[in-house]
C-alpha cells in the first residue's frame, strides 16, 4: 500500500514537472526577445508557492542545459537565439503531420498538425524550435519564406455555390477552396489544374481558381502532368520565353564564326540513343604529325544563345534541368534551342565550347585546349550502331571508333584502379504502342559504347574542373560550381555490410578509402549471381547523394579530386554556368558569380532530386498501367525487400515489383525479424530473405497509388 502510494505521488510530482516546464517553455517562445529572470517567470506563469518557486528555478536550469533557453547576465534567461530558429524545406506525411529538413542538421524537425501554419508539402519556412527532446526536435513554422509550388492536380468536388480541388498528392495536406466565378465551368468528378491565389489568416483552406481543365486529355497526359505539378515542375513555358526562343535562328553569324576556332574540316560524330532530339556532345578526332591524337569533345554551346538575365535563362535556372518521364521530354530550354538552334545535328554547321586534348594511344594527356568552337557533325550514330562496329562489323568511321573504344578502356580501367566505382547502370525502358500504352517492358544496360562517349565526357568535365582550381600562384580563387560526391557514411556502410551478410559476403570497412575498391570486388566476383543487381542497387543506395557545390570536396565515387559539369548545358542549368565561368576566366577575367552561386546551387541540386522523383513515379505509373490487364497471371520472381509490413517481390518477365502483405503470407503467422533482416513464420520457421526465387500471382492493381498487389503461389 506504501508503494502504491509512493509511485502515485511520484507520477503526479512528474505530470507537475512537465506541465510547468511546458507552461515556461510557451513563456519563453511568446516571448522571444524578452530577457526574464526568475521572479518574473514565476509572477507570468501566476506561481506564489514555496515549493513550487523553486521547481520554476530547477525546470529553468534544466532547460538552460537543454540550450532551450540561455543564461544572461544577474540571473536572466532569454530564448536561446542560435537554436531557436531555423529555416528548411517542409516534408509534409500523410496524416497533416510535417518533418522540417535544415541543410547540414542530420535530424529533421517535427512539426505536429497544429503547428504546421498553412505551410504545404516543399515550402521553404521559417521554424521556431519549441522543444529538444532526447530523440528529435520539435517545432512550429512561424513563416512561410517560398512556396514550392502554387499549382495543383486533382479532382474538383462541387457544391451549389463552390467548389474544392482534392489534389491527387494527398501529402499536400489541405483541399483548395474554389470561389463559383473561379471554376470556369469545371464539372463535378472533372480533373482540373488549379492555382492558389491567396490563403487568408482565418481561412481553413487556401482559395484558388481553375487555370486550365483537363477532361480532354488522355489519362496518361493528365497522371504526367499531375506527376510533374506535384514535384512542382512546369510542363509549359510561358509566352515571354517561348517569344524570345523563336528570335534564336539556326544560322551561324559570319563574324562569331571568324572569332571561333574551326572545326568544321576535321572527322566529327555524336553517339546519342536512337530516341534523342538534343545532342549535347560530339567528338572530333585527327591524327598529329607528332603521332599523337587529338580528341576534340565539343559541347553545345547554349551560353551563346542564352544571356544573363534574360527570359530564357530564368526560367532556365527555375527548372534547373529537363525532366525525361517515360513517354515525354519536359525540357529546360523551349525546343526551339533544345531541339534546333543548339542542337549538334548531323550535317549542320553548329557552335560549340570545346575542350581540345592532345593524347596518345594508351590515354595519356600530353596537352589541352578550351575555347569557342565551330563544327560540323559527319555523322550521328546510335549507341545499337556504334556497338555493332566495336563488336566487329564494318561501319562508318571504324578505325576512329574502334581507337577511341581503346582509350575509354584505359581511361575506365585507371579510374577503377584508382578507386571510382565500378558501377553497371540498368534503365527500365518500355515500348509504347500508337497511343502510349505500354506494350513491353525491357532493361536497358550500359555497354562499350555507352561508356566510350560517358569517358570522354568525364574526362572533359574533370579536366574544366581541374583548370578553373589549379589557377596560378597569387591569381585569387575563382567562383565555381562544383559536382561533388562525399565519401560514404559510416553507419550506411554497416548497414550494408549486415544487408551483404545475409548472402554470406562481406567488404572490410576499416579504411574508408579502400571502401569503393572492396564494393567493386565483391559486384565483380557476384556479377553473374541472382543477388547481384539487389547488392548493386544497395551498394548505391549506402552512398552519399552527389549533389552541387561552391567548395570542391571531391568526387568519391569516380575518385576525382576535381569535378564539375560541363558537358549538357542544354539540359542541366550547373553545366551552362561552368561555361559561362570558364569564357571568363579565358577572355575578361571578370566573373559575374560569387555570393550568389551558393543559393543557385541548393536549388539545381534540389531541383534534381525533384526531376529523379517524377522520373520513378512515372516509371511505376507505367509499370502498373502495363500490368493492369494481368491480374490473375502468375509469374517468377525474386525477394527484392523485406518488411514489418510485407514482402516485396520483383517479377523476372517484367521487372515490376509488387508486395505481399505480411498477413497475408500462407501457411502460418509471419513476423519481421529486424536482428536478422528477414520474415519468419511462427510455427513453420520457414524463412523469406533478399534474393529467395519465389512464385507470385497479381491479384489488384492501383495505377493511382502506383500499387501492384501480389500474392504467394505455394
Amino acid at each position: 500500500m506504501y508503494l502504491r502510494s509512493n509511485m502515485s505521488k511520484k507520477k503526479r510530482n512528474e505530470k507537475l514537472r512537465r506541465s510547468l516546464s511546458h507552461i515556461i517553455r510557451k513563456v519563453f517562445t511568446e516571448n522571444p526577445e524578452s530577457t526574464l529572470n526568475h521572479r518574473q517567470v514565476c509572477s507570468l506563469i501566476d506561481v506564489k508557492e514555496k515549493a513550487l518557486r523553486k521547481l520554476v528555478y530547477t525546470i529553468l536550469e534544466d532547460l538552460k542545459r537543454e540550450k532551450f533557453i540561455s543564461s544572461m547576465s544577474h540571473g536572466t534567461y532569454k530564448l536561446s537565439g542560435s537554436t531557436n530558429y531555423v529555416t528548411g524545406t517542409l516534408d509534409m506525411t500523410q496524416r497533416g503531420a510535417g518533418y522540417v529538413v535544415v541543410d547540414g542538421d542530420d535530424s529533421d524537425i517535427f512539426i505536429p498538425p497544429s503547428q504546421t501554419n498553412q505551410g504545404l508539402d516543399g515550402d521553404q519556412v521559417k521554424v521556431q524550435i519549441t522543444k529538444h527532446g532526447k530523440s528529435r526536435k520539435e517545432g512550429r513554422i512561424v513563416e512561410i519564406i517560398e512556396r514550392e509550388r502554387t499549382q495543383f492536380v486533382g479532382t474538383i468536388k462541387l457544391s451549389k455555390d463552390y467548389g474544392f480541388l482534392v489534389p491527387d498528392n494527398s501529402r499536400v495536406g489541405t483541399d483548395i477552396f474554389i470561389p463559383k466565378e473561379k471554376l470556369k465551368k469545371a464539372k463535378d468528378g472533372e480533373k482540373a489544374l488549379v492555382r492558389i491565389t491567396k490563403w487568408p489568416k482565418s481561412a481553413d483552406n487556401p482559395y484558388g481558381e481553375v487555370i486550365e481543365l483537363l477532361g480532354k486529355n488522355s489519362s496518361n497526359d493528365n497522371e504526367m502532368i499531375s506527376i510533374l505539378v506535384n514535384q512542382g515542375l512546369d510542363f509549359r513555358f510561358e509566352n515571354d520565353v517561348l517569344s524570345e526562343a523563336e528570335t534564336v535562328t539556326i544560322d551561324l553569324d559570319p563574324k562569331e564564326v571568324a572569332k571561333r576556332r574551326d572545326f568544321r574540316d576535321i572527322t566529327t560524330f555524336t553517339i546519342d540513343p536512337q530516341d534523342a532530339k538534343d545532342f549535347d556532345d560530339a567528338l572530333s578526332f585527327q591524327r598529329l604529325e607528332n603521332g599523337h591524337i587529338e580528341v576534340g569533345i565539343h559541347i553545345a554551346d547554349v551560353s551563346h544563345y542564352v544571356r544573363p538575365g534574360s527570359a530564357m535563362d530564368t526560367e532556365a535556372l527555375k527548372r534547373s534541368n529537363s525532366v525525361y518521364l517515360v513517354d515525354r521530354v519536359v525540357p529546360m530550354l523551349p525546343e526551339q534551342l533544345s531541339n534546333l538552334a543548339c542542337s549538334l545535328r548531323p550535317h549542320e554547321d553548329k557552335f560549340s565550347f570545346s575542350a581540345v586534348v592532345e593524347m596518345d594511344e594508351n590515354g595519356k594527356v600530353y596537352n589541352q585546349w578550351f575555347g569557342k568552337t565551330v563544327i560540323h557533325s559527319d555523322r550521328r550514330f546510335t549507341y545499337e550502331e556504334a556497338q555493332e562496329i566495336i563488336e566487329g562489323a564494318d561501319g562508318d568511321m571504324k578505325e576512329e571508333i574502334l581507337l577511341l573504344d581503346k582509350i575509354a578502356k584505359i581511361l575506365r580501367k585507371k579510374r577503377l584502379k584508382a578507386g571510382a566505382m565500378n558501377i553497371e547502370s540498368e534503365e527500365v525502358r518500355f515500348r509504347l504502342d500508337e497511343e502510349g500504352y505500354p506494350e513491353s517492358i525491357m532493361i536497358k544496360r550500359s555497354k562499350d559504347a555507352n561508356k566510350l562517349i560517358e569517358e570522354f565526357m568525364l574526362l572533359a568535365n574533370r579536366s574544366v574542373a581541374t583548370f578553373i582550381s589549379k589557377r596560378g600562384k597569387g591569381e585569387a580563387k575563382i567562383p565555381f560550381v562544383y559536382r561533388c560526391h562525399d565519401k560514404p557514411d559510416t553507419a550506411k556502410i554497416e548497414m550494408f555490410n549486415m544487408f551483404i551478410n545475409k548472402f554470406g559476403y562481406e567488404i572490410n570497412t576499416d579504411n574508408p578509402n579502400a571502401i569503393s575498391k572492396n564494393i567493386n570486388a565483391l559486384l565483380n566476383d557476384i556479377r553473374y549471381k541472382n543477388e547481384y543487381s539487389l547488392i548493386q542497387s544497395m551498394a548505391i543506395r549506402s552512398m552519399a547523394k552527389a549533389s552541387y557545390e561552391t567548395k570542391n570536396i571531391g568526387h568519391y565515387g569516380l575518385a576525382f579530386d576535381f569535378y564539375t559539369h560541363f558537358t549538357s548545358p542544354i539540359r542541366r542549368y550547373a553545366d551552362l554556368i561552368v561555361h559561362r565561368i570558364l569564357q571568363e576566366t579565358l577572355t575578361s577575367k571578370k566573373h559575374q558569380y560569387n555570393n550568389e552561386l551558393d543559393d543557385i546551387c541548393k536549388r539545381i541540386s534540389r531541383m534534381e532530386r525533384k526531376a529523379v522523383e517524377a522520373e520513378r513515379e512515372s516509371t511505376k505509373f507505367f509499370q502498373t498501367l502495363f500490368v493492369s490487364d494481368k491480374i490473375g497471371q502468375e509469374f517468377d520472381g525474386v525477394v527484392s525487400g523485406v518488411a514489418e509490413f510485407g514482402m516485396f517481390v520483383k517479377m523476372d518477365e517484367n521487372q515490376c515489383e509488387g508486395m505481399i502483405p505480411l498477413q497475408d503470407l500462407p501457411g502460418d503467422r509471419y513476423y519481421f525479424d529486424a536482428d536478422q533482416y528477414m520474415i519468419i513464420g511462427s510455427k513453420t520457421e520457414k524463412t523469406f530473405n533478399f534474393g529467395d526465387k519465389v512464385r507470385v500471382r497479381i491479384y489488384e492493381v492501383s495505377t493511382k497509388r502506383r500499387r501492384i498487389d501480389l500474392e504467394l503461389v505455394e
